[in-house]
C-alpha cells in the first residue's frame, strides 16, 4: 500500500519576484502584487527600486508598488545639483539584484554608488559594464576595473544597438532587456559569443516585460535575414543568431501574483523520489517558463515517478539510477541533482555547467567536495561534475560546509532521508532565497523517521 503523501506549498518564485517588482517599478501609475518572496535577495531588490525613486507599501500579501516617475533617479539627476550624492545600490550578496538592478538604474539618471558584501565585489561584471559603457554609462571603479564597488553616471541608453554574451549570464541580458523599455528609442539588443546558458530566466524576463505592456519583438536570423518569431516559440539560443527590439514604450501598472518557485520547489521533489514517502507539491505551475520545472524530467529519467494533477505533482520514490545530463539551462538544479545522484545506483555526469563557478560560490566545486564527504567519488572538470555512488553513511554524523550558499544548505539536507544526521555550518544561510525552508523541511524529515 503506497503511504499518504508529504505535502508540500512552494514558496513563490524567487526569479519572478525580482523581475515583477521591478517592472511594478517602472510602471507609471500604481501595480498590486501578491505572492511576492520574501527573502533577503528580495528586500534587496526592493531597497534598490526604493533608492531609485519607487514607493513599496506591504497590505498583507498585497505589495502596492507606486512607480517611479521618469525612471530611476540618482544623485545630481536633473543636472543642478553636483553636490548631491549618489543614491545607493547595495546588493548585499544577491547576484540577481546587482545584475538586473544595475543595468535598470544604468537606464535612468544620475550617479548611482553599486556595491555589496565582500564575495559580491569579488564576482565579475565587465560583461555588463562593458556593454554599458557602449550604451553611453560611466563608470568609476572603486577597486578593480569590472568588479563592484562603482559609482555610475548615466542619462540613459544613448545609443541604439548594444551587443552581449550569455556565457556568464543571462541576467546581463535580462537586465539590459528590462532597461531598454525606458529609452526615448528602439534599443537592439543582438547575442553574441560562443555559447549560451540559463535561456529559461530570460524567457521569465520577456513573460513580465509582456505582462505590463512592455513592447518588444525577438528576431531570429533565417536564410541571411532577420524574421520576427513568437518569443515563446525560442527554446534554444544560437549566439549570433537571435536579436532583441525594445520599444521606447515604458511599462504599465497591473494586477499580478507570483507563482510558485521551481528551484526551491526542487529539494522536496528530489525528496519524494529519494524518501521513503511520496511528497506533493502544491502551488507549482506544471506548465511554467521556469527553466528549473526540467526537475520533472530530471527525477524521471533517474526513475522517480511523477504524477501532474490538479491537486498538485506527486513525486515518488523509485530504485534510482545515473544519468547523463546537460544542465546549462537550469544551473540552479546542480546542487539538487548531485545530491539525488548519491542515492543513485550507478554513476552521473552534469555537464555545461562552467558557469556555476560564478555563483555565491564556486558550486561546481562545492558540490563536489561536499557530496565527496557523504563517501561518492566526485571528479569535476572546467564545465561537468562526476557523481560515483557509495554506501551513505547511515546512522553516521556528516558535517558539511553550506560557503554561505542557500542551495548548498537545501541540497545537503536531503542526506538526511539517508538516515545521515546532516549538520550544516550555516543553515541561516537559506534566508537568501528560502527563509521559511527548514518549517516544511522538518515535516519531509519527521515522515522519513516516522517510516522506518
Amino acid at each position: 500500500m503506497t503511504p499518504e503523501p508529504v505535502t508540500v506549498v512552494a514558496p513563490p518564485s524567487k526569479s519572478l519576484s525580482h523581475r515583477t517588482l521591478i517592472a511594478a517599478a517602472l510602471a507609471n501609475g500604481v501595480s498590486e502584487i501578491s505572492g511576492a518572496l520574501d527573502s533577503d535577495d528580495i528586500t534587496r531588490t526592493r531597497g534598490c527600486l526604493a533608492a531609485c525613486g519607487a514607493t513599496i507599501e506591504e497590505h498583507g500579501d498585497m505589495l502596492t508598488v507606486t512607480g517611479m516617475e521618469d525612471g530611476p533617479r540618482g544623485g545630481n539627476a536633473d543636472g543642478k545639483h553636483k553636490d548631491e550624492p549618489p543614491a545607493e545600490l547595495f546588493m548585499h550578496e544577491s547576484g540577481t539584484t546587482c545584475r538586473l538592478m544595475t543595468a535598470v538604474a544604468a537606464a535612468g539618471r544620475g550617479t548611482f554608488r553599486v556595491h555589496g558584501a565582500p564575495r559580491m565585489h569579488e564576482r565579475p561584471m565587465a560583461e555588463l559594464t562593458d556593454a554599458l559603457a557602449k550604451l553611453g554609462v560611466r563608470f568609476a571603479f572603486e577597486d578593480k576595473p569590472g568588479h563592484l564597488p562603482f559609482v555610475m553616471t548615466t542619462k540613459g541608453y544613448s545609443n541604439k544597438k548594444i551587443e552581449i554574451t550569455l556565457e556568464e549570464s543571462s541576467q546581463y541580458l535580462s537586465g539590459l532587456l528590462l532597461g531598454a523599455p525606458l529609452a526615448d528609442h528602439e534599443t537592439v539588443i543582438s547575442v553574441t559569443g560562443n555559447k549560451a546558458v540559463s535561456w529559461p530566466y530570460v524567457a521569465l524576463t520577456l513573460r513580465i516585460m509582456e505582462d505590463f505592456k512592455a513592447g518588444f519583438e525577438v528576431e531570429i536570423r533565417k536564410d541571411n535575414r532577420w524574421q520576427a518569431v513568437p518569443w515563446r516559440s525560442v527554446k534554444t539560443v544560437t549566439p549570433g543568431s537571435i536579436r532583441f527590439v525594445v520599444k521606447p514604450t515604458g511599462y504599465r501598472p497591473a494586477h499580478y501574483r507570483v507563482e510558485g518557485d521551481w528551484s526551491n520547489a526542487s529539494y522536496f521533489m528530489a525528496a519524494g523520489a529519494v524518501g521513503r514517502q511520496p511528497v506533493l507539491l502544491k502551488g507549482l505551475a506544471a506548465d511554467s517558463l521556469q527553466g528549473d520545472r526540467a526537475i520533472m524530467d530530471i527525477l524521471s529519467q533517474m526513475g522517480a515517478t511523477i504524477k501532474v494533477s490538479f491537486t498538485g505533482i506527486l513525486v515518488e520514490p523509485g530504485p534510482l539510477h545515473g544519468i547523463d545530463i546537460d544542465m546549462g539551462r537550469c544551473p540552479d538544479l546542480v546542487p539538487t541533482v548531485a545530491a539525488v545522484a548519491a542515492f543513485a545506483a550507478t554513476p552521473t555526469t552534469i555537464r555545461n555547467v562552467a558557469h556555476l563557478r560564478l555563483k555565491e560560490t564556486d558550486r561546481l566545486e562545492a558540490c563536489a567536495v561536499e557530496v565527496a564527504r557523504t563517501g561518492c567519488r566526485t571528479d569535476i572538470a572546467d564545465d561537468s561534475l562526476i557523481i560515483r555512488p557509495s554506501l551513505l553513511p547511515r546512522g553516521k554524523t556528516v558535517e558539511f560546509t553550506t560557503y554561505g550558499d542557500h542551495r548548498m544548505a537545501m541540497s545537503m539536507s536531503l542526506f538526511a532521508l539517508a538516515g545521515v544526521d546532516v549538520v550544516l555550518d550555516n543553515p541561516g544561510c537559506v534566508g537568501k532565497s528560502f527563509p521559511g525552508f527548514f518549517d516544511q523541511w522538518n515535516a519531509i524529515v519527521e515522515a522519513y523517521k516516522a517510516a522506518l
